[in-house]
């Protein structure tokens, strides 16, 4: 099975835009999502753009603050704190990586937790690890509306996380262990991966180099969720698994591109759902 993350995440975007409907009925209150981006970054100048046009189809509103790459910490901190008081915003998103002289620590420690729609600030990532509610990082969520879409079973089986970012693995690895999964989090440093990825019944991998991971490691049977974007020495758009022999060994498989990066926007729309019905007191 190729897992068409273009087409879940469609369904989820409908969810949201249903949801979307019934806040404004509810509560007379449109959500409304602020990105922030500092800079003229390429990547991140068509993620914001992909971001905000999401905002609008969805009927959602979207606020977006283009910053110049010389603006000072202080200025971003100051149009972060005006954020988090203002009622029509209930997510936050300030697009990362920032310019080498801000600090994104900084930033990230002062945004409201509850408009905190990435899930990357520290009150988040602690309401993860110890169980608590709290918004949870984006792509991990894609990822397990991805294996719930495919029918994956979690309970008892050995799920291998490749890679240990704040962004993905690290939190992926949490969210999978919620599921009752026994989970395995490696790294490029692992002494042995092959062995590891031939155990697993569910791997992810999210250590961001060009099919790193090789097909024939792949457990026959498994589910193999790829969050990698890479270009190869052909300059063609790869994963961090090698996708031909995988898929053939794969019960389920995402494509790249069309996998997990589609689920990104979409949980980031999902996520100001929750806070927004979350700061109107809507269950």
């Amino acid at each position: 099975m190729i897992i068409d993350g273009k087409a879940i995440a469609a369904k989820v975007r409908a969810e949201v835009a249903q949801a979307v409907k019934e806040i404004e009925a509810r509560a007379g209150v449109t959500p409304g999502l602020a990105l922030i981006r500092v800079g003229s970054d390429p990547a991140s100048e068509v993620y914001v753009r992909g971001k905000v046009k999401a905002c609008q189809e969805t009927g959602m509103g979207g606020f977006e603050h283009i910053l110049p790459e010389t603006t000072p910490e202080e200025d971003l901190l100051a149009l972060v704190r005006e954020l988090n008081v203002n009622p029509h915003v209930h997510g936050v998103l300030v697009q990362l990586p920032l310019p080498k002289h801000i600090s994104s620590e900084e930033v990230l420690d002062a945004l409201a937790p509850q408009k905190d729609v990435d899930g990357f600030g520290p009150h988040n990532a602690g309401a993860l690890f110890t169980g608590r509610q709290g918004l949870r990082p984006c792509t991990p969520l894609g990822i397990m509306r991805l294996l719930d879409e495919s029918q994956t079973r979690l309970l008892g089986a050995r799920a291998l996380v490749v890679g240990r970012s704040n962004i993905v693995g690290k939190p992926v690895a949490m969210l999978l262990l919620e599921r009752h999964a026994t989970v395995t989090l490696a790294h490029s440093r692992t002494a042995d991966l092959a062995a590891e990825v031939g155990a697993a019944d569910v791997l992810v991998a999210a250590v961001g180099k060009a099919e790193m991971i090789r097909g024939a490691w792949v457990k026959p049977g498994a589910t193999v969720i790829d969050v990698g974007i890479n270009r190869n020495a052909a300059g063609k758009l790869v994963g961090d698994v090698e996708f031909p022999p995988a898929a053939e060994r794969a019960r389920a498989i995402t494509p790249v591109p069309g996998g997990v990066g589609p689920m990104t926007i979409a949980y980031l729309l999902s996520n100001t759902i929750q806070a927004a019905k979350a700061q109107l007191g809507l269950t």
